[in-house]
């Protein structure tokens, strides 16, 4: 299954493009987006997620089109965005607000807080399901929003810088997780960190200044690196090697 986009352009406003005439097709188990900061990644996410529209070409998942209310609620509950930051709703526990979430997708209620028990047991959140969400940590947030994508049943999910701001134990925590869930969902990770990129992801998109310098597998990424030794310096050579050169 792919997310796909075609003859993209987006801008700000009257600002420059961030976006011209994009072809973009992804179509990995596990995919990581990299770029340095302003490169255009969360923009390109928010386009994938819906909640920004092109100015010109198409976003589709599965030929799956969000133009139009009913088609756009239909894509929303197939592609799940989880942005950096988490926003507790006041009063609800960890398990209301992954329940509230599925209802918004447009669950039966009975049927969303089901499915919300056992999507918080899959991210190890179980213990503090009845803990009220403004008290749990920022990577307890952000695996939240991953039982939150898991209740409504996506098929997709996006996830915008997800271990920045993340200590090591968090770090862990989140890495095992993106590898469980890789077997039964479709996962893009937007990131200028290349750590863990050989352990987790099984393709690579490289994007700088709204331009694609890269897409491939992630051995097709390292061999732009050849004669380091170690995936992590691989990856670091390899995303240098591409990133601030002229288009």
């Amino acid at each position: 299954m792919a997310l796909v986009f075609k003859n993209l352009a987006f801008r700000y406003g009257r600002k420059t493009d961030v976006f011209s005439g994009l072809d973009l097709r992804v179509d990995g188990r596990s995919t990581v987006l990299l770029g340095p900061n302003g490169a255009g990644k969360s923009t390109l996410m928010g386009l994938a997620a819906s909640h920004l529209l092109p100015g010109q070409g198409s976003v589709s998942w599965r030929q799956m089109s969000p133009v139009g209310r009913k088609k756009q609620a239909a894509y929303r509950k197939a592609v799940a965005w989880i942005p950096q930051q988490i926003t507790p709703v006041p009063g609800l526990t960890v398990r209301e607000q992954v329940a509230y979430g599925g209802w918004l997708k447009g669950m039966a209620r009975t049927a969303a807080w089901e499915a919300s028990g056992r999507s918080v047991d899959r991210v190890g959140l179980a213990k503090l399901a009845d803990r009220k969400s403004h008290q749990v940590s920022g990577g307890q947030l952000r695996r939240m929003g991953i039982a939150t994508a898991l209740t409504h049943h996506s098929e997709l999910i996006l996830m915008d810088e997800p271990t920045a701001g993340l200590d090591p134990q968090q770090r862990a925590v989140f890495r095992s997780l993106v590898e469980e869930l890789s077997d039964s969902v479709q996962i893009i990770v937007s990131t200028h960190q290349t750590e863990d990129l050989a352990d987790l992801y099984q393709r690579v998109v490289v994007l700088d200044r709204g331009t694609v310098r890269f897409e491939g597998t992630t051995d097709q990424f390292h061999a732009l690196a050849d004669g380091l030794s170690t995936p992590r310096g691989q990856a670091e050579a390899a995303y240098s090697h591409l990133v601030g050169r002229e288009a």
